[in-house]
């Protein structure tokens, strides 16, 4: 069973100003597209294309050594940007109320506290790669992955682990088009965009 692309959950300009129109359609049908086609050739023939997606990027150490790169690189990238346009939306922003948002306060301080550090792992990250708020063993915690790694993959691989709850996208397509090379930019207007309610299903 090939692995597919989804549409996008809304429009391609739902999301302006904040992420443009073009961004989006370049992001979603040329990037993402290229990670499920390219995982669909490396899979192809083998045992692993009736794996799920969540059990591919959890269990890479099964993966025959002369394929595990591709699959790496591209059923992260699926996975990732697959997360990624569920926790964004046109009508979202705000800061996130209920559990999670007296864990984000009783952990990091305060909301603004969690923006600032999140901000931080997202710069701080060199070359292309994702900034995540992972749930750990219970404890809330932020984390920066390379490329197209993310926590699902385990501390040997990606450098870190948890349950995803929100990941923001830092590779330079991602932002490029509205910010040129501004990626503090684009990390201040995401916030607009994030799905505090989306988020919260994931904690």
């Amino acid at each position: 069973m090939a692995f597919t692309l989804a549409p996008l959950p809304y429009p391609s300009d739902s999301l302006e100003p904040h992420i443009d129109k073009a961004t989006m359609e370049i992001h979603h049908g040329g990037h993402h597209k290229a990670y499920v086609d390219n995982l669909n050739k490396a899979v192809a023939g083998t045992p692993l294309e009736s794996k799920s997606l969540d059990a591919l990027v959890s269990d890479l150490a099964s993966v025959p050594d002369n394929i595990r790169g591709p699959v790496r690189n591209n059923a992260g990238g699926h996975w990732n940007h697959t997360f990624f346009w569920n926790i964004l939306n046109g009508k979202g922003g705000g800061a996130p109320s209920g559990k999670l948002g007296d864990a984000i306060n009783s952990t990091f301080g305060s909301f603004d506290a969690f923006k600032e550090k999140f901000e931080a792992a997202g710069l701080g990250r060199f070359g292309s790669g994702w900034a995540w708020l992972v749930s750990n063993g219970g404890k809330l915690e932020i984390v920066s992955t390379p490329n197209q790694d993310n926590p699902l993959m385990g501390k040997a691989i990606a450098g870190c682990e948890g349950k995803p709850l929100l990941g923001v996208d830092v590779w330079e397509h991602a932002y490029y088009l509205k910010h040129q090379n501004k990626r503090a930019a684009y990390l201040k207007t995401i916030w607009n965009v994030i799905d505090w309610n989306a988020v919260a299903k994931n904690f």
